[in-house]
């Protein structure tokens, strides 16, 4: 008698294309959107120490820092949604040496720009920058070292977030996911001990705050790096190929991340250019802590979901396209909009009936910074809803390809629909701070709206993808 041999079993989860839709997402999706709660606790915690040990003038600084160093790590990380439209189509197709030659060309490329180009740059240049955005003299003196150690010691994270990219377009969530626990953890007990210090630790403030982040996600970047070269995840770094770069990969990595990059450059500097907005109020120390904690943490609750929904969206659909599903591709991105509206209604509510227990948290109690905090959180309770969708929606068009049509729709809404109300008020009369809250808000609803229709008019059905045999 022979034995029979068992048959392989298939590298890549087949549920996505092959199971109900709902299931699919959902699989990926909470992963994601528990690693970017998990992780975001990180930020929170940031700015309730700094908040408390500092003064809401830390607050702003950590905020205006974060919204300067994500213009830059937005583009490099573009390069991740490239590769991701690649991942997830080849993975759909079941071809995982095509996946495999990718995820190696994403990181190659990558850190080269970043260690190579940006880092440096952005390290001499943070003195302007901040003056830029119109930071105040003491929020600037507690800006300037955190900013620059984001960007000397940042290639850890850029590739923690391109392995999470390519885990997730894979079919793997779950991985990611135990890593963001980790280093969240490792996170926290760095900074509450940089940031306030502990025995012989000095207390570093602000400063140690960055230097608790870079150092974490420089750790998890080894361990990864060991993984992905020794095999065992669902995506890994070939063998037996040259290690040097690959010019046709790297082409379309750009072809489809480019646009994503700009689109992130342009919301980012649309952000820069309203806090420069912000800087010009009578109160604008007062009105940047309010934004950053109003805006980049507690509206944080509502984008973690969203992001994490978005990056469901983009790999369920673009595996479904790959595999030659596309009406499931459709499917998939309108349930991920209706997951994300549930959680933007629920935690709208909160925006709504709790604000200043919500700031008083982060250490928020002079009245001007808490009533201007309390009339953000209020606008941002509707404007979560469309958020959500919008995210959903882009993330369906990213991931079957269709990176540019994002790129238009945010030109748009976050840069001349917001921006523009500011200029025109300012222009006519008084800005004040429940003016750009509001402008925001417009922005918000006419992204949501142009990303639907965009979605549903299919241009994605028809793109194609390429990087030849091997």
């Amino acid at each position: 008698m022979t034995d029979v041999a068992a048959p392989a079993q298939p590298r890549y989860d087949r549920s996505i294309v092959e199971g109900p839709l709902q299931q699919a997402v959902w699989k990926i999706a909470w992963p994601t959107m528990l690693t970017n709660a998990i992780g975001g606790l990180q930020g929170i915690v940031d700015h309730v120490l700094v908040g408390n040990l500092v003064g809401y003038k830390a607050n702003a600084a950590i905020g205006v820092s974060w919204q300067i160093f994500l213009v830059v790590i937005i583009f490099i990380s573009s390069l991740f949604s490239g590769m991701s439209v690649l991942v997830a189509r080849f993975a759909g197709a079941g071809d995982a040496e095509k996946v495999d030659r990718v995820v190696y060309q994403a990181f190659l490329t990558a850190i080269g720009i970043s260690l190579g180009i940006m880092a440096p740059l952005g390290y001499f240049a943070t003195p302007w920058l901040l003056d830029v955005v119109n930071a105040a003299p003491a929020v600037k003196a507690e800006a300037m070292p955190y900013l620059r150690i984001l960007f000397g010691f940042s290639s850890g994270m850029l590739i923690f977030f391109m392995l999470g990219g390519a885990l997730r377009s894979a079919g793997d969530a779950r991985t990611p996911m135990q890593l963001g626990i980790v280093m969240t953890v490792v996170n926290l007990v760095l900074n509450v001990m940089l940031i306030r210090g502990l025995g012989p630790i000095p207390a570093f403030g602000t400063r140690g705050s960055a230097m608790g982040t870079c150092i974490t996600s420089g750790l998890i970047a080894v361990y990864a790096l060991w993984k992905l070269w020794s095999g065992g995840w669902v995506v890994a770094f070939p063998k037996g190929r040259g290690h040097g770069p690959d010019w046709t990969i790297i082409k379309e990595l750009f072809r489809f991340g480019l646009p994503t990059g700009i689109q992130g450059i342009a919301m980012n500097i649309g952000g820069v250019l309203m806090l420069s907005f912000i800087g010009s109020l009578a109160q604008s120390a007062a009105a940047q802590g309010a934004f950053a904690v109003s805006y980049t943490e507690l509206f944080s609750l509502i984008t973690w979901t969203s992001v994490g929904l978005m990056g469901s969206a983009a790999a369920v659909a673009g595996q479904n396209l790959g595999a030659g599903h596309p009406d499931r591709s459709a499917q998939a991105v309108h349930v991920a909009a209706r997951y994300g509206l549930s959680v933007a209604a629920f935690v709208g509510l909160f925006f709504l009936f709790l604000p200043r227990q919500l700031l008083a948290v982060f250490g928020m109690h002079d009245p001007v910074v808490v009533n201007i905090g309390v009339q953000l959180l209020h606008v941002l309770s509707v404007s979560g809803l469309f958020v959500t969708v919008a995210l959903s929606y882009t993330g369906g068009m990213q991931g079957t390809g269709d990176t540019k049509s994002p790129l238009y729709i945010s030109m748009i809404s976050q840069i001349l629909v917001p921006l523009g109300i500011c200029f025109v008020i300012q222009q006519m009369g008084k800005l004040d701070a429940i003016d750009i809250w509001l402008a925001i808000l417009a922005g918000h609803v006419t992204r949501c709206v142009l990303s639907v229709l965009r979605f549903r008019q299919g241009k994605w059905r028809t793109i194609a993808v390429s990087i030849g045999s091997s």
